[in-house]
């Protein structure tokens, strides 16, 4: 990881000095452990600023959206270049504007799953030794194994690598074969209605309506969010179970066809709630009905976002 981090630090100064970008994206340490941060550097000595471990998993495109800079430098993993061809799709920023330095990535480290493991001491410092890594705090020190604590979505991930760049920090990943991806959504499935229902109500019972996965999610780009719409009001703000029902389940539609599964909704949920449940669903519904991934070729046009006379439609009742 202090290799990523160095070759990081090298291309943004590099590309700061030499004015091929007027801003980088990128991520710095946090304070806690576990939890780095986006920055948004302009000079070459803040590139000293950016850092690169397995604990960078909020998405960067979030800062891409209605920018002015002509030229802006950004990192990008097998999640965030998805997002990046999507944002480009959409006509949120041009491909021209963007200089694209990929990292292929193995995966995040859940910071729930290690504080769940270390019975919620205080961890004071995460060290990184390739498939490992230490966590240390007062009086304790523990070695767990990375692929034991991914995050859900990068357990279950099959685009390591970053599908657009015009530079890499390192050499390309194997992407893993035989996943079950979609294996909790089946699971759903096969259930009654009522047990379906009662599911997501018990799912959605600890949401606080903080905002925080549409606030994290490069797809929530809406100048005025229809949670904030007053004239007329769509959705009251309320912990009322029918406006947090309804807040999941539309925010989930407005990103069908179009989430790359990045997993910043659930990271930056501070009670924890697996949100994803909803968009993996329609993710699914996306490939066996369109034969569609989101975020993976300039060329193609979302399948909500064309008509063909040959489009399936026996699945609409």
């Amino acid at each position: 990881m202090l290799e990523y981090t160095d070759k990081i630090r090298a291309i943004a100064r590099k590309l700061l000095e030499e004015k091929t970008v007027e801003l980088f994206i990128g991520y710095r340490k946090g304070t806690v452990p576990m939890m780095n941060h986006p920055v948004l550097i302009r000079e070459p000595a803040q590139a000293d600023l950016l850092h690169w471990d397995s604990s960078c998993a909020l998405n960067l495109c979030n800062y891409l959206t209605r920018r002015k800079e002509k030229k802006i430098g950004i990192l990008a993993t097998g999640c965030n270049s998805r997002n990046i061809v999507t944002h480009i799709i959409e006509n949120q920023i041009g491909r021209d504007q963007l200089f694209v330095v990929g990292i292929p990535c193995k995966g995040m480290i859940d910071h729930r799953a290690v504080a769940r493991a270390v019975k919620y001491r205080e961890i004071t410092d995460v060290e990184e030794r390739g498939d490992v890594f230490v966590v240390r705090g007062a009086g304790f020190e523990e070695t767990f194994g990375k692929k034991k604590f991914l995050q859900h979505n990068c357990a279950t991930c099959t685009h390591h690598n970053p599908v657009i760049h015009d530079e890499i920090v390192g050499d390309p990943v194997e992407d893993p074969a035989g996943i079950a991806v979609y294996k909790d959504v089946e699971k759903l499935e096969r259930m009654a209605p009522d047990e379906k229902w009662g599911f997501f109500s018990r799912m959605l019972s600890r949401c606080i309506r903080c905002n925080a996965c549409r606030d994290a999610c490069p797809l929530c780009y809406c100048p005025t969010c229809f949670v904030d719409e007053s004239k007329p009001q769509w959705v009251g703000k309320s912990i009322d179970p029918t406006d947090t029902m309804t807040f999941h389940f539309l925010r989930a539609y407005h990103c069908a066809g179009r989430c790359t599964d990045c997993g910043a909704c659930e990271r930056v949920c501070p009670v924890g709630i697996r949100m994803r449940q909803f968009t993996k669903k329609l993710n699914k519904d996306a490939l066996e009905f369109f034969s569609w991934e989101p975020g993976l070729d300039l060329e193609a046009r979302p399948p909500l976002d064309v008509y063909r006379p040959d489009d399936r439609n026996d699945f609409i009742r």
